[in-house]
């Protein structure tokens, strides 16, 4: 395995690597990251990311195995021999969907008000996340904008994936 490079723009860090495609002892395999994602993109429950392995794109949810993170995929990857077992391979990783580095300052700033909301809110998958943030991207007057955010803590707070 090779040292991780990440790479800035407007969006969270990516992160590119090359590593070997290990089995997974019920079937699937598995990509070990040569980097903490909660050092990388910051400390969460859930880490869900997008990318690309060998070029192929790819989307899922970290694993922590107590040892080191890694990203599962299923035994329809094993049929490709480019990215099977024993495999070296070319990895780009990113957080998936709304992180606060690009959303709105005031959302983002609700969810640092209130550490318990974003925990939760950080915890849910993509499609939830982009519930949220749409739902309040959609006002059009600033009391309605400042009401939806309010709305969304308060639901996050009561562990709701929905508003």
């Amino acid at each position: 395995m090779t040292k991780a490079v990440a790479t800035t723009n407007s969006r969270p860090r990516t992160i590119r690597f090359t590593a070997v495609v290990q089995p997974r002892p019920r079937g699937g395999v598995a990509i070990r990251l040569p980097f903490d994602p909660s050092a990388e993109w910051g400390k969460k429950d859930r880490h869900d990311v997008t990318g690309t392995i060998a070029e192929h794109a790819v989307r899922g949810r970290l694993t922590d195995t107590g040892e080191f993170f890694q990203l599962e995929l299923g035994p329809s990857w094993c049929r490709d021999p480019r990215v099977g077992p024993g495999a070296e391979v070319k990895v780009v990783l990113g957080p998936e969907g709304p992180q606060l580095s690009t959303m709105a300052a005031d959302l983002a700033e609700a969810l640092v008000a209130a550490p318990e909301a974003r925990s939760y809110f950080e915890s849910l998958a993509t499609f939830y996340r982009n519930g949220f943030v749409n739902w309040i991207e959609a006002a059009k007057r600033p009391e309605t904008r400042a009401n939806r955010i309010a709305a969304t803590i308060d639901a996050l707070r009561a562990g709701k994936r929905m508003r």
